[in-house]
């Protein structure tokens, strides 16, 4: 079986508002999917609905085939949300004990401190006295004391630093490897470009776009042609063709912005400008989820 989550015309409201409008989608074993859009977009009620946390108004959502309260499937999810709270009174190694054993097939301790990085200072801790960088470590290890298959994580590198963060993401790579499936949000939209394999962007309850970051970029109008050019060198030329938008010069670079950039490399060559070192960037992906949220066009 590779799909392990379906949801199926799913909406929510709460009295008179619509966080979640009718959408679809499915994600298959192994994935690592990013969850993007601006607040109130529907990514939280739509993870607590995976979660078995809110019940849809309408449509279904089915986890590994079955309802997302079932027993077993809860045994299968491990989840890291962005406000993290811990046990007080135990130490961090009697938590991790005690969730452990909620568990058919956990990991082991070991394999736990491996995974995230916990040191024997974390572990004999107790959980009121951890520090924000503790309490985060803590809580992934939390996610994945069951062994899951399916990971959530909402916001998981919040007050994380550099390092942090990218020993994260080494990690959640090797655990899609293994089969496992990533599912997370994040307001760190360079972080969704570099990690996740398929990004859903929402926007008004809705799903604007779905598909892979570059599949997403590709469908953004403006894409910008940027080559060095010699000082004493004018451009005024290239105002003449309507394909181009905007030109602007910055530390020795032109930076062309069009909608066509074949079309400006075409005229560059006509044009006989002595440009080199040209470089395209067929946009960002802070670009594509500022026009897609502001537009509400969807190119699913």
């Amino acid at each position: 079986m590779n799909e392990v989550i379906r949801l199926t015309n799913v909406s929510k409201a709460f009295q008179q508002k619509t966080a979640v409008n009718h959408i679809n989608f499915s994600i298959n074993k192994g994935e690592i999917v990013a969850i993007l859009g601006p607040n109130g977009a529907g990514k939280t009620t739509t993870i607590s609905m995976i979660l078995g946390l809110l019940k849809p108004s309408t449509g279904n959502i089915h986890i590994f085939e079955q309802h997302p309260k079932n027993k077993n499937v809860r045994e299968k999810i491990g989840v890291m949300m962005q406000e993290v709270s811990m046990m007080p009174g135990l130490k961090v190694h009697e938590i991790l004990t005690l969730i452990r054993n909620y568990y058919p097939s956990p990991l082991s301790l070991d394999e736990l401190i491996e995974i995230t990085g916990l040191t024997e200072q974390d572990l004999k801790t107790q959980a009121e006295k951890l520090s924000g960088g503790q309490k985060r470590r803590v809580s992934f290890a939390l996610a994945l004391a069951g062994n899951p298959d399916l990971i959530i994580f909402d916001e998981p590198t919040v007050g994380m630093d550099i390092s942090s963060r990218n020993r994260f993401w080494q990690t959640i790579r090797s655990l899609a490897k293994q089969g496992k499936t990533i599912l997370f949000s994040t307001h760190y939209l360079q972080e969704a470009d570099d990690a996740a394999e398929r990004i859903l962007l929402f926007n008004d309850g809705r799903i604007v776009a779905d598909g892979t970051p570059s599949e997403i970029k590709s469908k953004i109008t403006n894409q910008t042609v940027s080559f060095i050019l010699e000082p004493d060198v004018s451009f005024e030329t290239l105002y003449q063709y309507p394909e181009i938008k905007h030109i602007n010069r910055n530390n020795g670079r032109v930076y062309v912005h069009s909608t066509n950039a074949d079309k400006v490399l075409a005229i560059l060559f006509q044009e006989k400008l002595g440009a080199h070192d040209i470089q395209i960037e067929r946009g960002k992906l802070e670009d594509a989820f500022e026009q897609l949220t502001s537009t509400n066009k969807e190119i699913i």
